[in-house]
């Protein structure tokens, strides 16, 4: 199960930056880097990518999935099965989907002796107010339950 005080953090920064690791029915392994992650609770994650994206495409095909998340204290990896729960948000200006995962298992991926200082700074380049407003429209369609 996911951290109380990691939920919290993610749901009050809205995007939060981690790595997500998918496989493809030919057991070819895809990773990447996104920022629109929301935990409904503590075995739930709802997740949003590009509906082209390699990473969609792959949990179509499989549906399994690991995260990686970095917190203060905190180096988790987290594993399970996701599934597309809606094909395309509306308003916003290319398709993104949305997948919803149920956390299997959660690992400690801290080595001992170690620990991580801080989440994973992240910042907008570019027509950043464009890319604000993107975020609010998509992490609204990750927090509505329905």
């Amino acid at each position: 199960m996911l951290p109380r005080e990691l939920i919290d953090l993610m749901r009050d920064l809205g995007v939060f930056p981690v790595v997500i690791g998918t496989v493809d029915g030919e057991g070819n392994q895809h990773m990447t880097f996104i920022t629109w992650i929301y935990p409904l609770d503590e075995r739930t994650l709802r997740f949003a990518v590009s509906s082209k994206a390699k990473t969609a495409e792959n949990i179509r095909q499989t549906g399994k999935v690991a995260i990686q998340m970095f917190a203060p204290d905190k180096s988790l990896t987290c594993y399970g099965i996701a599934r597309e729960v809606l094909e395309k948000i509306e308003g916003v200006p290319f398709d993104v989907s949305v997948f919803e995962m149920e956390i299997d298992t959660v690992e400690n991926s801290l080595f001992p002796g170690s620990t991580i200082t801080g989440v994973i700074p992240f910042a907008h380049t570019g027509k950043v107010l464009k890319m604000v407003e993107l975020d609010e429209k998509v992490v609204s369609a990750l927090r509505n339950r329905s």
